[in-house]
């Protein structure tokens, strides 16, 4: 009698374990799915070697200890390292992000599965694949606002031609005459002029508006210094910044 509850109950488990490595070879095959039709670096088999792995591991931990998430933290470390690999520094832009995170959120469905959570499994990887679906055009949505409202500022060059005697004034008044408008001052330098003794004093501004009387009125108010021998304004690029 021993021994017949001992095979039924191992037959059980055996079954029980086949059950959560089967869902989560399905779950993580259905999260990298979504990135293989995506081009992405960790595709379907990447995912699905991660999800089914994460399963294994939980489930000989729990088996072997049972009531201890020892091993689950080892999980969680573990993909962390993997995911390290996946991401890669371009200049100064950073790519793989997303593909290092959703690797470690398919050893989380794993991990669910292997524990025997069925339905969390299934839950986490709905949500996984609908995050790498649905707010995907949502962000590029911010980002095509973020540089509409970023290509609506405007930059202007100021010049204004001075004494060399004057050119700390000439300095102090342009830097005043912008700060009384609302405008940013971007940048400021001087320079001589060869075989003279003038100087040039030339100032990059940037305004949120685009707004041409408001440079007319800076360039009035600085042609009223006996000082001042020209004043003129250009819009320029942001490159010139």
């Amino acid at each position: 009698m021993t021994n017949t509850w001992f095979h039924w109950w191992t037959d059980l488990v055996h079954q029980a374990s086949f059950s959560r490595l089967l869902l989560a070879l399905i779950l993580g095959a259905c999260v990298g799915a979504e990135r293989q039709w995506r081009q992405r670096a960790a595709g379907l088999r990447t995912n699905t070697l991660v999800c089914f792995g994460a399963a294994a591991f939980v489930d000989l931990g729990l088996r072997v200890a049972p009531g201890t998430t020892q091993v689950i933290a080892y999980v969680v470390s573990g993909v962390g390292f993997l995911g390290a690999g996946a991401i890669m520094k371009d200049g100064g832009s950073v790519r793989g992000l997303n593909t290092a995170a959703t690797l470690w959120c398919s050893a989380a469905v794993g991990a669910c599965a292997g524990a025997g959570e069925m339905v969390d499994a299934v839950f986490v990887s709905a949500l996984l694949i609908g995050i790498n679906l649905v707010l995907r055009p949502l962000s590029r949505y911010i980002d095509r606002r973020s540089l509409a409202v970023l290509d609506s500022h405007t930059y202007y060059r100021l010049r204004l031609r001075c004494d060399r005697e004057h050119q700390t004034e000439a300095e102090d008044q342009v830097t005043r005459t912008i700060a009384a408008r609302h405008l940013v001052l971007r940048e400021l330098r001087s320079e001589e002029v060869e075989d003279t003794d003038n100087s040039i004093v030339q100032a990059i501004l940037e305004s949120t508006t685009h707004d041409s009387s408001v440079l007319k009125a800076i360039v009035e108010e600085l042609q009223a210094f006996p000082w001042a021998q020209s004043v003129e304004w250009t819009e320029t690029a942001a490159e010139a910044e």
